[in-house]
């Protein structure tokens, strides 16, 4: 079967306008190319649900105008880059004014010239090729570079929780305590209404708060019991190493990670280090973590502590929003504290955690 050049629908009321446009259509871009339709209000409902190269329409019309039609044809969907051309009696610049602010592309004048017709619609089909080819070609190069920052994301990820990893291994800990602290910030930021770009960004960054243990002793950080007030001015350095390490970095992960390390012991009510600040100035991915990595560090084992019932937990995060966490920030974990629960569950030995609750 003959496949034709277009698809050109024609609209006009006219019989005898009609059938000669479609024969010029057919005679030049082959039989198919042509679809005709004497009704407006039956063409709009077929142009909206299937691919046409080209709309010939004319203005004056019963039950729907061509002015009209383009309008709506523009507003419920019909592909910007679809010329449409008016075929009109009337000359005057208001109309065609008008015609241009609704959508269409260009005109023609009744009674239609055979050559100017075809002259006119065969630069539209070829205009309307090339910027579709533009556009495709536009959409691979953004697919590629996709791609390729993916990559480029993913090995920055491996090298930053490597990194992590390391300063977690200094305090006895596994990287379980990573993947579940940045799994809970992922749920959070989901319930916050994040954006995807934002929430791959703060599960990546997220690993990366307590990176600046790596810089404190081993005789604070792995003491077994209570810090002395010295000891604990030591430790608390931590967060400003953190900042120092990653800071540097130029990419928004290791901004992010930044700001995570270095604001994550702030407060909600202006109470914490290193800087004592309060509510929103303390940056949202530093508030997520805050909860999230609290609530993992109380039901875990610690050398200076046994593991919280998880309830306990959960019952401190409620008791100290406002005061410690961002009430929005805690209301988002508990939205779904059953799926963190589970998920937490797959990283964590059944040992590790007192009273853990894994839902089936």
């Amino acid at each position: 079967m003959h496949t034709p050049l277009a698809r050109i629908v024609i609209v006009d009321d006219s019989d005898s306008v009609l059938r000669y446009l479609t024969h010029l259509v057919t005679k030049f871009f082959g039989e198919g190319a042509a679809i005709a339709f004497s009704d407006p209000l039956a063409a709009l409902p077929w142009c909206l649900v299937n691919e046409v190269d080209l709309i010939v329409v004319d203005n004056v019309m019963p039950g729907l105008s061509g002015l009209q039609m383009i309008e709506k044809l523009r507003q419920q969907g019909c592909n910007t880059e679809v010329p449409i051309v008016m075929v009109t009696t009337c000359d005057t610049k208001d109309v065609r004014y008008t015609a241009l602010q609704v959508g269409a592309t260009d005109f023609l004048q009744k009674p239609v010239d055979r050559i100017e017709f075809m002259t006119r619609l065969n630069n539209l089909l070829q205009l309307g090729r090339h910027i579709r080819e533009a556009r495709e070609h536009a959409a691979h190069l953004a697919d590629e570079v996709r791609k390729a920052t993916r990559s480029i994301l993913e090995r920055e990820r491996e090298a930053i929780l490597a990194l992590s990893c390391a300063a977690e291994f200094r305090d006895n800990e596994t990287g379980s305590h990573l993947v579940r602290m940045a799994t809970s910030c992922r749920i959070i930021g989901l319930n916050l209404g994040l954006g995807e770009d934002d929430i791959e960004l703060l599960f990546g960054a997220a690993p990366m708060h307590d990176v600046g243990k790596i810089g404190i002793p081993d005789h604070v950080l792995l003491k077994p019991g209570k810090l002395t007030e010295e000891e604990r001015e030591i430790m608390m350095t931590h967060a400003q190493i953190g900042w120092e390490i990653l800071s540097k970095g130029k990419s928004r992960l290791m901004q992010m990670g930044a700001d995570i390390a270095l604001c994550h012991h702030e407060r909600w009510d202006g109470t914490g280090y290193p800087n004592g600040l309060a509510g929103t100035d303390i940056p949202l991915p530093a508030r997520i973590c805050a909860v999230a990595d609290v609530f993992d560090a109380l039901i875990s084992r610690r050398p200076y502590k046994e593991p919280w019932p998880v309830d306990d937990a959960l019952a401190f995060l409620i008791e100290n929003s406002g005061t410690h966490f961002d009430p929005a920030c805690v209301d988002a974990f508990m939205k779904d504290v059953e799926l963190v629960l589970h998920i937490l569950g797959k990283f964590t030995p059944d040992e590790e955690l007192a009273g853990f609750r894994v839902l089936r």
